[in-house]
C-alpha cells in the first residue's frame, strides 16, 4: 500500500518557463555557435574541423539525454504497509503531511507532495528532485554541461586570440563588425553559464564525495551553531526561550552528533550513484539507485550505512532547539491554540481590568516605539507574542497573524538560517510536515467539550465574549 501524498504544487509563474528557458540556452550555445563559425570564415582559424564537429555533437548528445532523465526519472516513492499508518509514541520522524513514516535521510518536498528518499534540493532548473533516484543523472547532466561549455569556451578563446593578434591590420581583412559583437556576446554568455554550473558542480561533486546532501549540510551548519551557542555564556541564543519565556536548551541536554553518513571517499561515491564500478559512473546511458521495495521497510532509502562515530545509530539529524520550541505552542499559530488546562490557569490568575490594563501598556509602549524621527529598537519577540496572545483571548483567533520579515512572510519567528541565508524552505522542503505538534487534549465539563465551545463562540461579538467573562470571574 503506498503511502497517502499530498497532491504535487504545479509550477506557478516564472517556474514554468525555467525547463523551456534552459532548453533554449543549451540550443543557442550548442547551435547558434556552430552555425556562427561555420557562417563565418573571416573567424580565424576559421570552420571546425571535422573531429571538432564531432566531438562537441558528441556532448551535446549526451548533455541532452542526461538532461532530460534529470528532468524525468522519478524522484522515488515510499511504499509502506497498512500498519505503518499510525504514528506509534516512539517514532521521533514522522511526516504529517504523508502521515507515515519518515525514513532516516528522507524530507517531504512541498513541490513533489511526497516524502523524497535521500533529498538534496529541488531543482527549478529540472522542476525536479535530486534525490537517491536521481542524483546519478543530475550529476551527469553537470558534467556534460560543464565538458560542453569548456569545450565551447576553448572554441571562442582560438577566434579571439586571432582577432586581438590581427588588431593592427586594416578592418576589411578581419571578420565583420556584427560578427565581432555576436562573438563578443557568445563569450560572456558562455563565461557566464560556465562559471555558475561550475560552482554548482563543485558543491554537487563535494557532497559527492561526503555523501552529505545540501539539506544536511545545512543541517550540520545549524548543529554547529547550536552548539557554539551552548558553549557561549555570554551570547544571546536564537533559541533560548520559548513562546512562554521558558528556557529550550534546559529542557534539552544538547550534545555534539558527528555526521554519520560519510563511509569513505569510493563507498560514498559508489552508494551515490549505485554502483560500485567507476567505468559507468559517467556514461550517459548509466543507471542509478532504486528504492528497495521487496521487502517493505528494507534496503536502499530505507536503511543507510553509518560510520559507527556515534554512540547508537539514528541519531541523525540532531535535535532542532527552533523546531522544540515551536512544538511547544504547536505550529502555526499556536498562540491561539492553547490547551483548556492553560486557559483556565491563566483566568484564574488574571481578572479582566488586569488584562486589559496589561494591554494597553502594551499599546502605549507600541506608540512611543513609532514616534516620527525617533527609531527605536523593534519590540522583543516576547514582547510581540504577548500582545498577540492577548488579542487571540479577545478575538478567539485561530492562527497568530503573518509577520513580514526580510520582505517575506512569515508565520512565527523566522525560521534559522544558514551562513549563506538559505532556510529548509529555500530546498524545497516543506518544514510544516515535519514540525512536532503536542496534541490538544479536549476536557469534559458536563458532557460538552471546551475546544467545541470555543469553536461555538467564533461568530460571537468581542464585546459580548469580554461580558461573559467578567461574570464568570
Amino acid at each position: 500500500m503506498a503511502n497517502p501524498e499530498s497532491k504535487p504544487r504545479p509550477p506557478r509563474g516564472l517556474q514554468k518557463l525555467f525547463v523551456p528557458g534552459v532548453c533554449i540556452l543549451i540550443a543557442f550555445l550548442g547551435y547558434f555557435s556552430q552555425w556562427l563559425f561555420q557562417t563565418s570564415p573571416d573567424l580565424l582559424p576559421g570552420l571546425l574541423t571535422t573531429r571538432e564537429s564531432v566531438v562537441f555533437n558528441l556532448l551535446l548528445v549526451s548533455l541532452w539525454y542526461t538532461y532530460y532523465k534529470a528532468c524525468t526519472v522519478d524522484p522515488g516513492r515510499y511504499t509502506f504497509p497498512p500498519s505503518s499508518f499510525s504514528p506509534p509514541s516512539t517514532t521521533t520522524r514522522w511526516c504529517k503531511k504523508c502521515s507515515a513514516p519518515k525514513p532516516p535521510r528522507a524530507h517531504h518536498c512541498r513541490h513533489c507532495g511526497r516524502c523524497i528518499p535521500r533529498m538534496d534540493h529541488h531543482c527549478p532548473w529540472t522542476s525536479n528532485c535530486v534525490s537517491m533516484q536521481t542524483f546519478p543523472y543530475f550529476l551527469r547532466f553537470l558534467v556534460y554541461t560543464n565538458l560542453s561549455l569548456w569545450t565551447l569556451l576553448y572554441f571562442i578563446h582560438q577566434r579571439l586570440s586571432f582577432v586581438w593578434s590581427d588588431r593592427h591590420l586594416p578592418a576589411y581583412l578581419g571578420p565583420t563588425l556584427s560578427h565581432l559583437i555576436t562573438l563578443a556576446l557568445l563569450s560572456l554568455l558562455t563565461l557566464g553559464t560556465s562559471l555558475a554550473l561550475g560552482l554548482l558542480l563543485y558543491t554537487t561533486a563535494r557532497g559527492w564525495v561526503l555523501n552529505s546532501t545540501m539539506i544536511e549540510d545545512w543541517e550540520i551548519e545549524r548543529h554547529e551553531a547550536v552548539l557554539s551557542r551552548r558553549d557561549d555564556d555570554n551570547s544571546s541564543h536564537f533559541w533560548d526561550s520559548g513562546a512562554d519565556g521558558s528556557s529550550v536548551q534546559a529542557q534539552l541536554q544538547i550534545e555534539g552528533v558527528e555526521f554519520p553518513y560519510d563511509i569513505g571517499v569510493f563507498a560514498n561515491m559508489a552508494q551515490s550513484m549505485g554502483s560500485r564500478n567507476p567505468l559507468v559512473w559517467f556514461l550517459p546511458f548509466a543507471g542509478g539507485p532504486v528504492i528497495g521495495s521487496s521487502p517493505p521497510g528494507k534496503g536502499p532509502g530505507w536503511e543507510w550505512e553509518e560510520n559507527g562515530f556515534n554512540d547508537r545509530t539514528g541519531m541523525w539529524p540532531p535535535p532542532d532547539p527552533d523546531k522544540l520550541r515551536r512544538a511547544r505552542v504547536g505550529w502555526p499559530g499556536a498562540a491561539a491554540r492553547v490547551t483548556a488546562d492553560e486557559d483556565a490557569a491563566r483566568r484564574g490568575r488574571e481578572t479582566p481590568e488586569e488584562t486589559l490594563a496589561g494591554f494597553a501598556r502594551r499599546q502605549e509602549a507600541d506608540l512611543r516605539r513609532r514616534v516620527v524621527g525617533r527609531p527605536q529598537p523593534s519590540p522583543s519577540w516576547r514582547e510581540r507574542e504577548e500582545e498577540e496572545n492577548m488579542f487571540a483571548e479577545l478575538e478567539e483567533l485561530t492562527e497568530v497573524s503573518r509577520r513580514r520579515v526580510g520582505g517575506a512572510e512569515w508565520e512565527g519567528r523566522p525560521a534559522w538560517t544558514n551562513s549563506e541565508g538559505d532556510s529548509l524552505w529555500d530546498y524545497g522542503v516543506d518544514e510544516d510536515a515535519e514540525l512536532p505538534e503536542p496534541p490538544i487534549r479536549p476536557q469534559q465539563h458536563g458532557g460538552g467539550n471546551d475546544i467545541d465551545d470555543d469553536d461555538e463562540e467564533d461568530n460571537i461579538p468581542i464585546a459580548e465574549l469580554i461580558r461573559r467573562r467578567k461574570k464568570q470571574t
